[in-house]
């Protein structure tokens, strides 16, 4: 059995482990009467019922003092995200990573709600998570795009703001925020990603509809900008066809070490009907699969879905293919991978 320790280092390792998603279900709030409930539940019940944020100024407003509003933070039953905004402990405590991230860029927009004017945009990365763009080993800091920086301790540690304009067609509204647009974000991402961190998010932005011809020309009109480079190369080698971090970096993988290129999403027909494979090599007949778990756990059963990959694999056995299957640990040991391949290729 695959364990989340099995994926080294990889905060995306709960899509394939198959944990809960940013929808899961929140932890009900205490039903304890407050007759009965301990000093610091009986003072939760007078937090603000609606949502799970809630600014100083909400929680005083509440009739909350600012000595009762320590005991609450000290007895755990909400938490300080930054300065001046709190979250419901149990609410925090039901999110997955990337709900984290999400409710992180939910508390600086309700945290800066009434001191704002309103001229930051959220981008980069910051920007990716509200577009749904997959980040891999992304950090949770803060980008914003501004108008011009403030002279000094205009922002938080965990915020990053840059200064290059921003056109209006580049500026849409996500979940009611101001956002870079699917390119524009690509783009700026790549910037402040590594390349392999890149080529993913360039990989899923071009699956979500990003015009390849737009991404060239907002890469055409940076020079002399830190990561204009690892862009260049991102878009270089980026590809619509990967359908998911794994597949991305077992493609990268596969170039790096001048390994055969093989034909992605290819299409083989059976007796079973037509069966795609992540990447093949026709000629040799191998083909190869990423098997993230996630593709055995969200869509079917798991039990019926091994059933029918294997079922699969027979079919395309009889045709004389041979399939090579990658883990995502599998990645990180490029020697016994290449060995793998080049088994199977030479066969």
């Amino acid at each position: 059995m695959e364990h989340l320790q099995d994926y080294p280092n990889d905060p995306l390792a709960h899509l394939w482990a198959g944990e809960n998603g940013p929808g899961a279900p929140v932890r009900p709030r205490a039903t304890v009467p407050p007759a009965m409930a301990s000093a610091p539940d009986r003072l939760a019940w007078l937090l603000p019922g609606a949502g799970n944020l809630w600014r100083t100024e909400e929680i005083r407003d509440a009739g909350i003092s600012a000595r009762q509003l320590r005991r609450l933070s000290e007895s755990g039953a909400i938490l300080r995200l930054r300065r001046g905004c709190y979250v419901r402990a149990s609410f925090w405590a039901a999110l997955d990573r990337d709900g984290t991230s999400r409710t992180r860029i939910d508390a600086y927009a309700h945290r800066t709600l009434t001191t704002s004017t309103g001229t930051y945009v959220f981008s980069h990365t910051t920007a990716a998570r509200l577009h749904g763009l997959f980040l891999w080993q992304a950090d949770d800091r803060i980008h914003l795009t501004v108008p011009f920086l403030p002279s000094s301790g205009g922002h938080a540690s965990d915020v990053v703001a840059h200064t290059r304009a921003v056109p209006a067609g580049d500026v849409l509204e996500l979940d009611g925020y101001r956002a870079t647009s699917l390119a524009r974000t690509a783009v700026d991402s790549c910037l402040v990603l590594n390349f392999r961190q890149g080529l993913i998010l360039m990989d899923h932005a071009l699956r979500l509809g990003a015009d390849p011809a737009e991404l060239k020309r907002q890469a055409g009109m940076l020079s002399r900008v830190p990561g204009i480079e690892s862009l260049r190369k991102v878009l270089a080698h980026a590809d619509a066809r990967s359908e998911s971090p794994g597949e991305t970096l077992t493609r990268d993988l596969i170039r790096r070490l001048r390994l055969p290129t093989p034909v992605l999403q290819f299409e083989v027909q059976t007796r079973l009907g037509f069966f795609r494979l992540d990447c093949a090599w026709p000629e040799q007949r191998v083909g190869l699969e990423f098997d993230g778990r996630r593709k055995y756990f969200d869509y079917a059963p798991t039990a019926e879905a091994v059933f029918q990959e294997r079922r699969r694999e027979k079919a395309l056995m009889e045709l004389g293919w041979q399939v090579v299957r990658v883990e995502w640990r599998d990645l990180f040991r490029e020697g016994e991978f290449k060995a793998r391949l080049l088994r199977a290729l030479n066969s």
